[in-house]
């Protein structure tokens, strides 16, 4: 018990290997069916897609920007869509 109160929280690492996949480390490939395409006129940059998006590939470059998805590593999970309030979102079919 006493080596438990001394260990550090786990850091968990996103869901991109380092070897072993092609093209490259954690690219998707071609095996996406769908992907999350942005409607900017009904965006309301509140980031729920940036913050929940469980291979971080939702990027905003600037504060104030809209996001914009990283296509070569979206795995097309729809989670951004789902968390979306203004529905900002949706998911296209490759």
């Amino acid at each position: 018990m006493e080596n438990e109160s001394k260990m550090k929280d786990p850091v968990l690492p996103l869901g991109r290997p380092t070897v072993g996949s092609a093209p490259g480390p954690g690219t998707t490939g071609n095996w996406r069916t769908s992907r999350p395409v942005f409607i900017e006129d009904q965006c309301t940059k509140c980031y729920q897609c940036w913050m929940n998006c469980p291979e971080g590939t939702i990027r905003v470059d600037a504060k104030g920007e809209y996001p914009y998805v990283d296509y070569v590593y979206c795995k097309g999970c729809g989670v951004c869509v789902h968390v979306c309030p203004a529905d900002a979102l949706i998911m296209e079919k490759e």
